[in-house]
């Protein structure tokens, strides 16, 4: 049996907290003028939790303006819609990860981009 480590922990932090995001904000009513307020309600919400060192949340505005009925002026937030990136500080190692839409697959993915021990 291995043992878990620092970075074990900090890349787990991570991933709890792309999926929280996620599952909690995706299928909010969006629309044009809501953007701005919803990413920085989704970075606040986030940035609460434990670990996280920063958080950046970006809404694809384009593909908002597409989706959006145009009798009511809104839509639902997609995860293809969310660019997230953000960094967990767990003791002296920064994890960093992010949630971005990859159209080849056209999907919503959620990776670590680099591990770094400070």
């Amino acid at each position: 049996m291995t043992d878990i480590n620092e970075r074990d922990i900090a890349v787990f932090e991570a991933g709890i907290k792309l999926g929280a995001l996620y599952h909690q904000f995706v299928g909010t009513p969006i629309s044009s003028d809501t953007i701005d307020g919803l990413e920085r309600i989704i970075e606040d919400s986030i940035a609460l939790q434990p670990h996280i060192r920063s958080v950046s949340v970006s809404i694809d505005r384009e593909m908002v303006e597409k989706k959006q009925n145009p009798k009511f002026k809104y839509c639902e937030l997609e995860g293809r819609m969310l660019h997230v990136s953000l960094q967990i500080l767990y003791k002296n190692i920064i994890a960093y990860a992010e949630l971005a839409y990859d159209e080849i697959q056209d999907y919503p993915l959620m990776s670590i981009k680099k591990i770094e021990e400070m």
